[in-house]
């Protein structure tokens, strides 16, 4: 019995680790997302820091637009970054988590 808990304890601590060292690879992986019109690009981590924004002088006439712009771009931009990163983590936990009797129906 105590030989099989230490061998999920130790299951459980390597995948930690590998989400760990996943969370450090995806801030590496950039997301780049451009609003319909090309004016507003945004670039950001999997991990969802945002590295950089780049808007077209057209717009900064127009405080409004900008603004709707802004959040559209950062919002659909954030949601990619969200999705790879959800995949990425999940696939990580699923496959580091032990075998425990009753629990296969969590991780699906």
């Amino acid at each position: 019995m105590f030989g099989d808990l230490m061998g999920m304890m130790g299951k459980l601590k390597e995948a930690q680790k590998k989400v760990e060292a996943t969370k450090k690879r995806l801030d590496t992986v950039m997301v780049e997302e451009t609003s319909s019109d090309g004016t507003i690009k945004i670039r950001l981590t999997a991990n969802r820091e945002i590295k950089s924004i780049t808007i077209d002088e057209s717009l900064l006439t127009d405080k409004e637009q900008l603004e709707d712009y802004l959040i559209l771009t950062l919002n659909r931009a954030i949601g990619k970054a969200s999705k790879i990163q959800e995949v990425e983590l999940g696939a990580v936990a699923k496959e580091g988590m032990p075998q425990i009797p009753g629990m296969d129906g969590l991780f699906k």
